[in-house]
């Protein structure tokens, strides 16, 4: 059975820096896949964060770019987002997500790390 395992959320101060990590484990290959962050609040749509092809290439949320990095291990089939200059409105939910689009094709999330960002 697949799972996703998140740590790394929690409380900081605006100006602080957190930095999340994602295990994977159950058998899911690690070619042609993409990981990634994504983030939700309350009364709104989840909204990607960024995502790491296991070939390196890496997409942001353009508002996040500057202060957000996504990086990966395969051995440790792990990925990670240092999130620097946190600010209120960076508290959300933070997912992780594994997926492949090509055969064999899955999606799996895990199931979330709150952040917060508060004085």
């Amino acid at each position: 059975q697949v799972h996703l395992a998140e740590s790394g959320g929690g409380l900081v101060q605006p100006g602080g820096s957190l930095r999340l990590s994602c295990t994977v484990s159950g058998g899911v290959g690690f070619s042609g896949n993409m990981m990634g962050w994504y983030r939700q609040v309350p009364g709104s749509q989840r909204e990607m964060v960024a995502t790491l092809t296991s070939g390196g290439t890496a997409d942001y949320n353009r508002s996040l770019r500057d202060r957000f990095t996504i990086s990966g291990d395969n051995r440790k089939h792990t990925v990670y987002l240092e999130m620097n200059n946190l600010q209120p409105e960076d508290t959300a939910v933070y997912y992780c997500r594994v997926r492949r689009r090509i055969t064999p094709v899955y999606d799996y999330w895990g199931q979330g790390t709150q952040v917060t960002v508060s004085s």
